[in-house]
């Protein structure tokens, strides 16, 4: 079943081209603790290409998620992926004087990528004049999925319950949020109560059109929650207007990290190839490449993959908001 579906995913988003990427390239950021570094992918051909910012998971850092970022470069987009202060390559623990600034220092890395993107264009041969920086998308993934959703909107209760600063930013006009942390409150662990300000999110500002994806066997160390933790900037965002979930899946969401790594406890490459084609359909439809991209992915899905995953939707296929941009 999960081949027939792959084929029919295939059918509507293309087939891919050959992928040139460069690392490290290294970005200006002033008073960082070591230099930021990227790793740019592009298709070999192909102009007008939408960029789409990938932000890793703790620990991680540009050389990871190649399942992802690989494929969606294969299929027409700039992916440019930032290492983050909280990369394992850095040795900044949790007892490290840095890490209390961390996580605003990830959504700073994903502005600086934005800021500088004529570095990032001329560090791979012949991309010069390919890139429409109109089209523009964030992604990420656990912790890189929270630290995605603040340009999207999303923004942080302080103590008081009160909304903080919107850190969001408009040059960002999609989103992909991978198993990207929920709600705060009494059913956050005392640790992440008192280490991780970000972990208390206020969803109903992200209004800018965001894919939700989880598994729903992906139970946090830093929640009490079970894994609908991993689905509430679903629920609560008027703008996350899509959700897939993984039916099986764990937090890494069968590979997308990379096979035969610690972090996937639940290696599933059928799996892999349907996040991979189902959320290229999305990004192709959100950034404007094909408008039935996207509708034309859900349906099928939800034709023939029942033992894989589901799609729900806010807004039946007729009148998909993405469709209608």
């Amino acid at each position: 079943m999960t081949s027939s579906v792959v084929d029919t995913l295939d059918s509507i988003i293309g087939a891919g081209a050959p992928v040139v990427s460069v690392a490290p390239v290294e970005l200006a950021a002033p008073g960082r603790p070591v230099p930021l570094e990227v790793r740019v992918s592009a298709p070999a051909t192909g102009t007008n290409l939408p960029v789409v910012v990938f932000s890793h998971g703790n620990g991680w850092n540009l050389d990871g998620y190649a399942p992802l970022t690989a494929f969606w470069a294969s299929r027409g987009f700039v992916v440019v992926q930032p290492t983050h202060l909280d990369s394992r390559r850095n040795g900044f623990g949790f007892d490290h004087a840095v890490f209390p600034t961390i996580w605003t220092e990830r959504i700073a890395d994903l502005t600086r990528v934005l800021d500088q993107l004529d570095t990032v264009e001329a560090a791979v041969p012949g991309l010069a004049g390919r890139v429409d920086r109109g089209r523009v998308a964030v992604t990420g993934h656990s912790w890189g999925g929270q630290t995605a959703q603040t340009l999207l909107g999303a923004r942080i209760l302080d103590e008081t319950g009160q909304v903080g600063e919107d850190m969001s930013d408009s040059r960002v006009t999609a989103g992909i949020l991978f198993a990207a942390t929920g709600v705060g409150g009494e059913d956050l662990h005392p640790f992440a109560q008192a280490n991780f300000p970000f972990m208390h999110p206020s969803f109903q500002e992200l209004t800018t059109p965001t894919l939700v994806v989880a598994g729903d066997r992906d139970q946090s160390r830093m929640s009490s929650r079970g894994p609908d933790w991993f689905t509430d900037a679903y629920t609560y965002s008027p703008g996350a207007t899509d959700l897939l979930t993984l039916h099986g899946a764990e937090h890494a969401l069968g590979g997308i990290v990379g096979y035969e790594v610690a972090e996937t406890t639940d290696e599933n490459p059928e799996r892999v190839a349907v996040i991979q084609r189902l959320t290229t359909a999305y990004l192709r439809t959100a950034l404007h490449v094909d408008e039935s991209s996207w509708p034309s992915a859900r349906a099928a899905f939800r034709d023939g993959a029942d033992l894989i995953g589901h799609v729900d939707s806010k807004q039946p296929a007729a009148a998909d908001p993405l469709a209608t941009r």
